[in-house]
């Protein structure tokens, strides 16, 4: 091989990786297009005539030709926390008081200030200098493989000047003008146009073909590097490290030396939202010293150390058309306004919730009504008043419906509640509504049995309850003559229901869907009576010494199981082979109980997320930052600064040998 053909080759690369840096990292351009085209045609074709020279970070190489048929999972070594919001000053000034008071008053606290941005947060993992894999958050403990669409991004770079390896964390977003030269794109092309920017980002980072994905404007902004290699003092430091390796960071953010330069910024970027040419709901407010934040560490959900600042909603004025009535899985009837479509913060609003009967006759809305609409987190649209000078004579008092709109039985309700309850419980929408709930990735993860196959197969009679769809296969001949069901889509939606028979008893008990009963409460009350015979008999009282369940939730626990119906229903799921029990040899162990754990580096013989099962099952808890108050680390292979600030706290190091020997009761 010529050397001359080798250097001309990483010339060319250097050259391409710089101008593609300053064009969408630092917005600058240095060159023309036809400059840009002539230089990069010119690498491919020494490429093509050297196809032993292509490395994976070649300019060349950002899009791939392989279709992404599934996203696979991916487990965040250190989760990836929402964090807690606050939406005034007064709150602001809550959470630093919460700060000094976990940190004893012993230090100076300064914060670093950033725009939150309205994109999709995502995971950058780079090894021996070259970008590795990426996921989504997810749900914060295990994201989903998207690593050959965000090569697509042109400001993330391939390839660092940094050999070891760390994980970086942006928000993946869409400027304002590149949502709307797209969804102009798409609408001459007669295709469906995105809601707004942050959904068609989502949308485009789920998308199989990473050359669809090339061909939308994605962006991204960095806010964070995690590695146990590198020594990074202060998020101030954070950023500045990112910038230096060739990140895209947002340049909109600040050091403040307390917490009034913190509300006098977030003031200041509540007026000038607008102004910018991207999406932000907020500002995000984190402690700037990394071992104050390490000291102060998180709660279940969120870090102590960070919060975030949500601007108000925005708000306009369309008008009321009409008011129809919704049955919910509960019983519960919604009212939901039916609007003059209206763009509101990036979406076009057609549909908004009005609470209940009670919240339209305090606030006297009528249909034709001009009516004041926000997004409710910058999320979900609800109507939050009425402009009266706008009411006209033709306005018409809306009537709150006596019996449920969907099966037209009389609708009920109790007197400590504002809402309207349909009590038949052969009701369609709820049978619907419980079914969909039933089968959604957070309860038992039926892949294939969406809201629109329930309905179809509702109506067709196939299903009137949960234990129905183990029933499924009985159907298979019918299920075959319907539009668009195939031998293959029959057949992987049987295996996704076989599947279903695995998942934890927690989960089931969430899936089945008990008034009150969330995901996390049923974790809890799992733990504390590991069998659906057990939860079944506790009383009142005994449901209530666990942590964090109160009257609402023993009430209904108690009435749920004191109906029949709901017993034959358990023991039908029980037959058809759904855990309603926990693995006996881990509910028992408590051995763990009250004590908290840090995993860090990778062990031999169980995953990190095992690890935490196991924590959790045996009454422990998993925490992922260190803290004098840790009682036990658990280090495997390359524990890496985590090792050296245990030993400084005094926290207890443990092998993972021990760590089983710990659960086991052996030590």
């Amino acid at each position: 091989m010529n050397k001359h053909i080798y250097e001309k080759i990483e010339q060319l690369r250097k050259e391409i990786n710089n101008l593609n840096y300053r064009y969408y990292v630092l917005a600058e351009s240095k060159v023309s297009d036809y400059e840009y085209d002539t230089l990069l045609n010119e690498l491919i074709k020494y490429e093509t005539e050297h196809p032993e020279l292509v490395t994976p970070d070649s300019p060349t190489q950002r899009v791939g030709s392989d279709l992404t048929k599934t996203f696979n999972p991916i487990v965040h070594k250190v989760p990836m926390l929402s964090l807690s919001n606050t939406y005034s000053e007064e709150e602001i000034k809550a959470f630093d008081e919460r700060v000094k008071s976990g940190l004893e008053g012993e230090e100076k606290i300064k914060y670093v200030v950033e725009l939150k941005i309205d994109g999709v947060s995502s995971s950058i993992h780079y090894k021996n200098g070259l970008l590795h894999n990426a996921a989504t958050r997810g749900d914060g403990k295990i994201g989903e493989e998207i690593t050959n669409n965000i090569r697509t991004i042109r400001s993330i770079p391939l390839r660092v000047e940094e050999t070891k390896s760390f994980e970086v964390r942006g928000e993946v977003f869409m400027s304002l003008k590149d949502f709307e030269k797209l969804n102009e794109e798409r609408k001459a092309n007669g295709e469906k146009i995105f809601a707004n920017p942050r959904n068609s980002s989502a949308g485009t980072l789920k998308l199989q073909n990473p050359k669809e994905v090339a061909k939308r404007p994605l962006d991204i902004f960095t806010y964070y590097l995690l590695s146990d290699n590198l020594k990074i003092e202060t998020q101030e430091e954070n950023l500045e490290k990112l910038k230096q390796l060739g990140f895209k960071i947002n340049p909109n953010y600040e050091l403040c030396e307390n917490i009034d330069e913190v509300i006098n910024f977030c003031r200041k970027w509540e007026i000038k939202r607008d102004t910018l040419p991207y999406e932000i709901d907020g500002v995000v407010i984190k402690v700037n010293s990394i071992s104050q934040q390490n000291r102060l560490g998180s709660i279940a959900k969120s870090p102590r150390w960070a919060t975030s600042f949500k601007f108000k909603a925005k708000q306009v004025i369309t008008q009321l058309k009409k008011v129809t009535w919704q049955v919910g899985r509960t019983g519960a009837i919604t009212p939901v306004a039916e609007l003059e479509p209206i763009v509101l913060a990036g979406s076009v609003i057609s549909r908004a919730t009005l609470h209940n009967a009670d919240e339209i006759e305090r606030k006297d809305i009528r249909e034709n009504d001009f009516v004041k609409l926000e997004k409710g987190g910058d999320v979900i649209p609800k109507v939050v008043g009425v402009d009266f000078s706008k009411r006209s004579i033709d306005s018409v008092k809306l009537l709150i419906p006596t019996l449920c709109p969907n099966c037209k039985s009389e609708l009920v309700k109790s007197e400590n509640e504002v809402a309207l309850y349909c009590v038949n419980k052969v009701c369609p929408a709820q049978i619907k509504g419980k079914l969909i709930h039933f089968a959604s990735r957070g309860a038992m993860d039926i892949e294939g049995l969406g809201e629109a196959i329930i309905n179809l197969f509702v109506d067709k009679g196939y299903l009137k309850s949960f234990a129905d769809i183990y029933n499924l296969s009985k159907f298979e001949d019918e299920l075959k003559s319907l539009e668009g069901f195939g031998e293959k889509s029959i057949d992987n939606l049987f295996d996704s229901i076989e599947k279903s028979k695995a998942q934890p008893f927690h989960k089931v008990l969430f899936a089945i869907g008990i008034r009150y009963i969330g995901a996390g409460v049923a974790r809890k009350l799992t733990n504390a009576f590991n069998t659906i015979k057990k939860l079944k008999d506790a009383t009142v009282e005994e449901l209530e010494d666990v942590d964090e369940i109160g009257p609402s939730i023993s009430r209904s626990l108690v009435q749920y199981f004191s109906e029949d119906e709901n017993i034959m229903l358990i023991d039908e799921l029980i037959n058809k082979g759904l855990n309603f029990a926990e693995d006996i040899s881990n509910s028992k162990n408590q051995n763990l109980n009250g004590l908290s754990f840090v995993v860090t580096g990778s062990l031999s013989n169980i995953t990190r997320d095992e690890a935490k099962e196991k924590i959790i099952s045996s009454g422990g808890k998993f925490v992922s930052s260190l803290s004098k108050k840790t009682d036990y680390l658990v280090a495997g292979e390359n524990a890496g600064s985590k090792l050296e600030k245990a030993k400084t706290f005094g926290v207890k190091i443990i092998s993972e040998e021990e760590f089983n020997n710990l659960l086991n009761n052996t030590i």
